[in-house]
């Protein structure tokens, strides 16, 4: 926010206000500052970013570019996906669209196993990949996973280089054909 952390902003005020009015403010400044994200497809937590963070551990995420991204119309933010087609997705109110890549935003807790059809061999029942890290970030069929190691933020780095990677030299061969 204007050049500082966020959460130094809001440990720094949490010093002398209660966690809902730090919040309030954190909002208030993130409404300025990146406008009403909900029209770009973005719902928001009724709970506080601070409050969230207190009660189940989760914490806000930081935007590093995506949000200018969504804007442009470079990533488009979509509602639930009923079926990954081999040329995009059907949406649950049944249009088809098309996408160079698709990227699942399922939250904190992985819910794999709800929607993924025959990924038995590469996810446990808890949703984490049965190949452990640093190597559980690709499946078959053009299946990636990024941050299901339980490693934070590195553990995702990690897995999105490997993937980039592997995307890279893919592409490589199919230039040489």
């Amino acid at each position: 926010m204007l050049g500082l952390s966020t959460f130094g902003i809001a440990m720094a005020l949490l010093k002398w206000l209660p966690v809902q009015l730090v919040d309030r403010f954190i909002l208030a400044a993130a409404h300025l500052t990146l406008g009403n994200t909900s029209q770009l497809g973005l719902r928001r937590p009724k709970t506080g970013p601070i409050e969230l963070k207190n009660l189940t551990g989760r914490t806000p995420v930081l935007d590093v570019g995506t949000l200018d991204h969504i804007k442009s119309g470079k990533i488009k933010v979509v509602g639930a996906v009923k079926e990954v087609t081999r040329v995009g997705a059907r949406l649950a109110d049944g249009k088809e669209e098309q996408f160079d890549a698709i990227i699942l935003a399922t939250g904190y807790r992985s819910n794999v196993p709800s929607w993924l059809k025959d990924g038995g061999d590469v996810f446990t029942r808890e949703g984490t990949p049965k190949t452990p890290f640093p190597n559980g970030w690709k499946g078959r069929n053009g299946l990636y996973t990024v941050g299901f190691s339980q490693r934070g933020l590195l553990g995702a780095s990690s897995d999105a280089l490997s993937v980039a990677r592997d995307i890279h030299c893919q592409w490589r061969e199919r230039e040489r054909e």
